[in-house]
Formats: structure tokens, C-alpha cells, sequence
């Protein structure tokens, strides 16, 4: 006995992929506008870095372009590179600076690099000297520990009398490091050393909130805001529902529907012990998907603090994982289901509209952000564009 159809047939990648990924492009440009219309008088741009958090660059960020976005920040020079061709006349802003050898490309490619050592502002410099005057950031740290000129080492630069003339930054930017705790007393102290940073910085643009800083209102909006996760759908501030458009969907097609009995175990280690009879469904997803380990319904040590593991959605129905996830195969269980509402060969929403991606990453112990950029190569992708 078998549930598949006998008859040979010619199909569509995606409609038979063992993992496949649904990017709704008019979502995420709506997520822009959204951004920008709680942005007010700044301007928004869009961060596209991580090959645009894991949903492609080249179509996340034509559909940015073309919404109306016409600053955009990557993370590297290559993403730069890529992304040109299809933003051809915005400002690229290069997070990670530049390194000797790449100022070739900075130039051709019309790329801003965005200086964030003393190192860097120094090699730049000569660069400029020799290759002429081309635009670039300055990234100053009021209180992230990350990268950034230390604030007053900055402040101080700006009020350097031998400062090259060739040395034109076209924007000064910093980072929120407790935007997605409004409640937080460090968002204060931050806004207020920024503060200081852009009056040293008097007559060039300022750039401070991502997603969450857009989110703590005009005080932290100054020029320009940086959008970044809200973008693609995931929440941006902490224990407030998510105002944005879910845009992508991940599922798994179901390999077998297999009975098991009460009592037996599930899957490694025999972590999970059924309390019934069960039907169980097989997925083609795992760990290698970025279908996280950590998601197992048991036998890992999140579930000694987060209670449940991950679900999924099939046939109008939340399914649970149950027991470990494993490289390739997920194990879900479908007993409530109506035996013939649920076979082989359909597919289980992993995330996506009817399983908030943020509350999959929660159970997993950690953040949409990882796993949106954790996709991994199998996907079948399916990008629906605003006039579909």
C-alpha cells in the first residue's frame, strides 16, 4: 500500500522539494514602508547583510530598491559588490570597513566604507591621498563594546585641526545595544553620548536606530534609520506583539507517517517516551537545514529551561517535535490529526504565517535572527513578488 500517485509526472522543483522556502516580496517592501513611515523625517534605509538575513540578496534587495530604499548597509565588501548591479544608484555603507587591497573595489564599485578603528581611519586616509576623494562613515561606540572609534578618541578626531581635507565622512553612525528593551535605563545614556557625537559632527548626517531603536521613537531617529530584522518579519522589540508582515515560510515535506506504540522511545538517545499510541510523521528537515538541534522536543539542555520544544503546522493542525532533531529528519507528532487529513509527500510549515518565526526561536533558545540566517543550502526557493 503506498499514498503515492503511480502515474510518472513532470513537476515543478519547488512543488517536490524535500525543504523549501517561500520569500514574499511584497511583505517585506511593505515591512520597508512601514519602517519608514515610523521613521518620520529621517530617512530609512535597509540592511541587507547576511545575504539580506538569509533570504537573497539579489531579490530581497531589488524589492527594497525598488520600494523606495536608497540606502542600504551590508556587511562585507562582497556583499557590496553583488549588491550594486542591483541598486544602481543608492549608497552602500560597508559595516566592517575596508582592508588593504580592497580599495580597488571600494572605488569601481561606488562602496562606503564605514571606519571603525583608528587602523582603519588611518589606512583610509592614505588611500584618499592617493587615489583621490571618495565618500566613506565613521562608526563611533557610545557604550556597545563592539566596533567604533572609543567616543571621546571620536569627538576629539572631529575637533582635529590637521584632519585631512580629503577625509569626508558623509555620515557618522552608532549602535543600540538594548534597543529591543525600551524599558532600559542604557538607552538613555547611549541617545545622550550620540547626542554629544553628532554636535561634534555638526553639518554630517547621523544614523543610530536599527529595527529596535526605530521602535523607541523620534529621539533616536536623527537622519537616517537602519532597518534590519523588522524587515523580514521578525520581532524587533522584546514582549510586545510584532506589528511586521511574516515573509518567508519554511517547510519540510513529510517522508513517512509511521504508527508507534505506547511506551516506545523516539528518535536518539530515546529521550522521549510515548505516552500513546501515536502516528508519527517524518520530515526531511534537520540541524543541517537550520532546523536547529536545540528545537528537539527533549534530550537537550534547553528543555531544562524552555518546557517545549518547537511544533509545526500540517493540515490546519500545530504538531509537536518530539524527541531529538537530527542532521536530516525531524520527528513530528501527528496523532490529533484525522488519519486522512495528513500523508506522505505533504508538507509541514516549520515557520512561516501560521508559526511565528520568533516563537520557533524561542524554543530553541535563541533569536529570529538566527534562524533566518542559519538557512541552509537545500532550500527550493519561491519568491513572490508584489504583483503576483
Amino acid at each position: 500500500m503506498t499514498d503515492f500517485d503511480s502515474d510518472i509526472s513532470f513537476s515543478d522543483d519547488f512543488d517536490i522539494a524535500p525543504v523549501r522556502l517561500t520569500v514574499d516580496l511584497g511583505a517585506l517592501a511593505d515591512n520597508w514602508r512601514t519602517m519608514a513611515k515610523r521613521s518620520g523625517n529621517a530617512r530609512t534605509a535597509a540592511v541587507v547583510k547576511a545575504d539580506a538575513y538569509g533570504l537573497g540578496l539579489e531579490d530581497c534587495g531589488t524589492a527594497l530598491y525598488e520600494a523606495g530604499a536608497r540606502d542600504f548597509f551590508v556587511a562585507v565588501m562582497q556583499e557590496g559588490v553583488t549588491l550594486r548591479t542591483y541598486a544602481p544608484d543608492a549608497r552602500i555603507f560597508v559595516l566592517s570597513g575596508i582592508w588593504p587591497g580592497q580599495e580597488g573595489l571600494f572605488y569601481e564599485h561606488g562602496l562606503v566604507p564605514v571606519l571603525a578603528s583608528e587602523e582603519q581611519l588611518a589606512f583610509w586616509m592614505s588611500v584618499t591621498a592617493e587615489l583621490g576623494d571618495h565618500p566613506c562613515a565613521l562608526h563611533v561606540d557610545t557604550g556597545f563594546n563592539r566596533l567604533g572609534l572609543p567616543l571621546e578618541e571620536a569627538i576629539a578626531f572631529a575637533d582635529d585641526v590637521s584632519r585631512p581635507a580629503s577625509f569626508s565622512p558623509v555620515l557618522v553612525i552608532s549602535h543600540l545595544h538594548s534597543g529591543d528593551s525600551p524599558s532600559s535605563d542604557l538607552n538613555q545614556r547611549q541617545l545622550e553620548a550620540f547626542r554629544r557625537v553628532a554636535e561634534a559632527f555638526e553639518g554630517i548626517e547621523t544614523s543610530f536606530a536599527a529595527s529596535a531603536g526605530i521602535f523607541l521613537g523620534s529621539d533616536y531617529h536623527f537622519d537616517l534609520t537602519r532597518p534590519g530584522i523588522a524587515l523580514y518579519g521578525g520581532e524587533a522589540v522584546n514582549g510586545v506583539p510584532n506589528p511586521m508582515k511574516p515573509v518567508a515560510a519554511a517547510e519540510a515535506r513529510i517522508i513517512q507517517i509511521r504508527d508507534a506504540k505506547k511506551g516506545e522511545t523516539v528518535s536518539y538517545g530515546g529521550t522521549y517516551q510515548l505516552a500513546r499510541d501515536s502516528r508519527l510523521a517524518i520530515v526531511s528537515a534537520g540541524y543541517a537545514d537550520g532546523y536547529l538541534r536545540s528545537l528537539s522536543g527533549s534530550g537537550v539542555p534547553v528543555r531544562q529551561t524552555v518546557k517545549d520544544g518547537a511544533f509545526g503546522f500540517v493540515a490546519g493542525h500545530k504538531v509537536p517535535v518530539i524527541g531529538r532533531i537530527t542532521m536530516d529528519l525531524t520527528i513530528f507528532d501527528v496523532t490529533d490529526i484525522p488519519e486522512d487529513h495528513v500523508h506522505a509527500g505533504d508538507y509541514v510549515e516549520l515557520f512561516g504565517r501560521n508559526v511565528p518565526l520568533d516563537d520557533i526561536a524561542r524554543a530553541g533558545g535563541t533569536i529570529g535572527y538566527e534562524l533566518l540566517t542559519g538557512l541552509g543550502l537545500r532550500y527550493e526557493r519561491r519568491y513572490i513578488y508584489p504583483d503576483d
